[in-house]
């Protein structure tokens, strides 16, 4: 450590705007009054003075606390005096001084002052610390053009360490409060380490500023010579004649004249022409105007096809596509009745509702092949946002027209058959509703000038026939709901699913697995076994896939030579389709009391439900499994309330709820189950369980039932009906009030030599009746009656 000096009193000079190190030799332009006579006083003795930083530069005379107390002892080599009366002095850094006191600020400061102590360290340390700022000084005069190689010459050839640390930081480009830092840290190894981290973070920062700056003069370098370049090719094009811009503006001014678009619509392509003949190709803007306006001209604003109005041809296309489903055919022969006399008919707006698999969209094909016109389907399942129906606005980056437009693109057409997928299934959120969106589309009072938020010119849709399909009505908004016609389409019974298989599926499979119409045969027994034994479904597609399991089975054995062709009986479905997975179960599971047959209806078609009963000693508590929701638990406490009310009528002990729990349990409980139709079938097995009389196995039963022991009336009597048919039931238990739904299934399904019968009731006394067997008969089990025989028979 060296010695510091004895304090002794001289001349302070403050600098603005930079800090002077030991070592350094600069020359300082001295301006202020103050400053000059400092210059002056130091001359007078040995030509030193210290030169301390100002702490704020701005101040024009400053005083004790404006400046830093630790600063160079420095000696004036040689004053110039300017023609302005400005002194320039060369000045050498000696020593860091530390002020004491300031002994006067008037007319200069002039302060006791004393030599710093500052450390001396040597060692491998010091050196490495010093060849790693030396390396770093390198790098920084090879990116900054401040600092000259005359600089890093001296740098190079310096061997002190602490001569090092302060030339550098002198010739560094940085704050003033991160030089001051540097001069007043007197531990050698500290200052070393404090001047490599501002020279990391000044590389880095270089380093960083190179890069973008080649990145920008790079794309400038790149967009002039894309620039040069174009023009060159412009240039040569129009001496051959070939003048692209103009090629490309006329064979858009010709689209225009050939399009035949609506006046407002030809407004805005002539002024959107205009604008792109002013605009640089080049330009982002042009691309965007050039892409408005190509969907302008590619919308089919005049483009219509001719109707088929030959209604005998329409009808035999549609019965070549599709068996049954007359409710549709007859709707569309009516529009091409009402069409041919009346040219300038709307289209209408249908929803197809339905279980999957019974054909709702491909109805749709068939339908516009019928007609004679184009067709074009999207699929609304899972969309969330609005804009999808409506466009995006061309404001933003990638806009584009919606659905309903790019489906009217993609068709060609202003009057195609269009095809809402799946409505029932529309979301929405945070970026709106796409359901109201279609408000707009499907109102015929509104569509015939839909507004794209993209082309923001009215389209006419109404021309278009709108066919939506849907799995449930009830998702579906109201508001959206009024403004379509519903058509719904049952579910297949067997016979149905027997007459599309043979028609449909089975040409289909062989043209689908390379076989020839004669290499396959399934007969009619086997057809049935798949239908009952190995698919429960409302519609086909289950079926269809195992008829595809027997094709390929065919394929793969007349491929092996193993055989010519193949005929299918119904004992040899299992070689191809494996054991039978569902059984006519009713007559085997009724074998005791406390077990009924309901009806129920689910998204895909009707279903049989099986409400089990137990009883056990208990305290009269009442037990619901099977995951019911809560209509269906509320049923089950009606049911059983209005059981205590009518006990001695009934023949049960009427303190039976003192001893007894009972348990109601729903088979198939990872299903949810929900609803108010099971309360009959939970009221007549609870009185099974209770009287111990079994119920007939011959009937299924729905049905609302109220405390009083009315029934009341129910909804999806198709489903249900169907349900039971498929299931093998005979006698069918209905309340009184939907005697008139019968209309609406089809009579295949009753079946026109009644083999399913149908009882209404009113109350559940007659409910009972109907039933419950006697107790004699209940001793010998439950008996099938001979039109139920006749029935599972088939």
């Amino acid at each position: 450590m060296t010695k510091p000096n004895v304090p002794q009193a001289i001349a302070v000079l403050p600098l603005r705007n930079s800090v002077f190190f030991p070592r350094q030799v600069m020359p300082l332009s001295i301006g202020r009054e103050s400053s000059i006579k400092v210059i002056e006083e130091a001359t007078k003795d040995d030509s030193t003075l210290v030169i301390v930083a100002q702490t704020d530069a701005s101040i024009e005379k400053p005083k004790e606390q404006d400046i830093y107390w630790v600063g160079t002892l420095s000696k004036i080599l040689k004053v110039f005096t300017l023609p302005d009366g400005t002194r320039s002095v060369l000045m050498h850094g000696l020593k860091r001084v530390q002020l004491i006191s300031i002994l006067h600020t008037e007319p200069f400061f002039r302060a006791v002052v004393r030599e710093c102590a500052e450390t001396k360290e040597e060692g491998i340390e010091i050196e490495a610390m010093i060849t790693n700022l030396k390396s770093l000084f390198k790098k920084t005069v090879q990116l900054s053009p401040n600092i000259t190689e005359e600089q890093l010459s001296i740098i190079l050839n310096m061997e002190e360490p602490d001569a090092v640390a302060d030339v550098i930081t002198s010739m560094l480009p940085v704050h003033v409060d991160e030089r001051q830092q540097i001069l007043e840290q007197f531990d050698l190894r500290k200052r070393l380490e404090q001047v490599a981290v501002v020279l990391t973070k000044l590389v880095q920062k270089l380093e960083l500023g190179s890069k973008i700056q080649s990145e920008v003069q790079g794309g400038i370098n790149k967009s002039q010579r894309e620039y040069i370049l174009r023009e060159q090719m412009k240039a040569i094009k129009k001496e051959l004649g070939e003048d692209d811009e103009n090629v490309d503006l006329k064979e858009l001014r010709m689209r225009i004249d050939d399009a035949k678009l609506p006046e407002e619509a030809l407004k805005v392509a002539e002024k959107e022409l205009k604008r792109l003949s002013q605009m640089n190709p080049a330009s982002p803007e042009y691309t965007v105007s050039r892409t408005y306006l190509d969907w302008i001209l590619d919308v089919p604003w005049s483009v219509s096809t001719d109707d088929n109005l030959d209604i005998s041809k329409a009808r035999d296309v549609l019965e070549r596509d599709h068996y049954g489903l007359e409710k549709v055919k007859k709707r569309i022969l009516e529009y091409l009745a009402v069409r041919k006399l009346k040219n300038d008919m709307r289209g209408p707006i249908l929803v197809f509702a339905g279980p999957p698999g019974v054909g709702k969209t491909s109805l749709g094909r068939s339908i516009a092949s019928a007609l004679g016109r184009k067709f074009a389907r999207i699929s609304l399942g899972g969309v969330h946002d609005e804009a999808e129906i409506r466009g995006h606005r061309r404001t933003y980056i990638g806009a584009l027209p919606g659905r309903i437009i790019q489906g009217l693109k993609k068709a060609g057409s202003n009057n195609p058959v269009f095809m809402l997928d799946e409505v029932d299934k529309l979301g929405a959120d945070f970026r709106g509703d796409p359901s109201s969106a279609l408000l707009e589309v499907l109102d015929p009072e509104q569509n015939f000038s839909f507004s794209d938020h993209y082309l923001d010119i009215p389209f006419d849709l109404s021309r278009v026939m709108f066919i939506a399909t849907a799995n449930m009505i009830e998702p579906i908004p109201p508001a959206l709901r009024d403004r379509m016609e519903l058509i719904e389409i049952p579910s297949y019974i067997e016979e149905e699913k027997l007459q599309i298989a043979v028609k449909f599926l089975m040409p289909k499979q062989c043209q689908e697995h390379g076989l020839q119409p004669q290499q396959l045969r399934i007969e009619d027994e086997a057809l049935r076994m798949i239908i009952s034994g190995y698919t429960r479904e409302a519609g086909v597609r289950n079926l269809e896939r195992q008829i595809a399991a027997v094709a390929r089975g065919v394929a793969r054995r007349i491929a092996e030579g193993m055989i010519e062709k193949g005929v299918i009986g119904k004992n040899s479905l299992t070689k191809y389709l494996g054991q039978q997975k569902f059984f006519p179960d009713v007559a085997e599971r009724i074998n005791r009391p406390g077990i009924a047959v309901g009806l129920a209806w689910t998204p895909v078609g009707g279903d049989i439900l099986f409400i089990e009963a137990a009883k056990m000693k208990g305290k009269g508590n009442l037990l619901l499994t099977g995951q019911l929701g809560d209509v269906m638990k509320e049923s089950a406490q009606a049911a059983l309330s209005f059981i205590a009310s009518h006990a001695k009528m009934l023949g049960i002990p009427e303190d039976f709820r003192l001893e007894l729990d009972i348990h109601v349990h729903v088979p198939s409980g990872a299903i949810p189950k929900d609803g108010p139709s099971a309360g009959v079938t939970i009221l007549v097995a609870l009185t099974s369980l209770l009287t111990g009389r079994v119920v007939r196995n011959d009937l299924a039963m729905t049905g609302e039932v109220t405390l009083r022991g009315a029934v009341l009336p129910i909804g999806g009597v198709k489903e249900k009906v169907l349900a039971a048919r498929r299931a093998g039931i005979g006698t069918i238990l209905l309340p009184e009030r939907n005697r008139l739904d019968l209309d609406e299934i089809p009579k295949s399904a009753i079946g026109e030599k009644g083999e399913v019968k149908f009882l209404f009731v009113k109350e559940m006394s007659k409910v009972l009746e109907l039933s419950l067997l006697s107790a004699k008969e209940s001793k010998k089990g439950s008996i099938l009656g001979p039109e139920v025989s006749k029935v599972t028979a088939n």
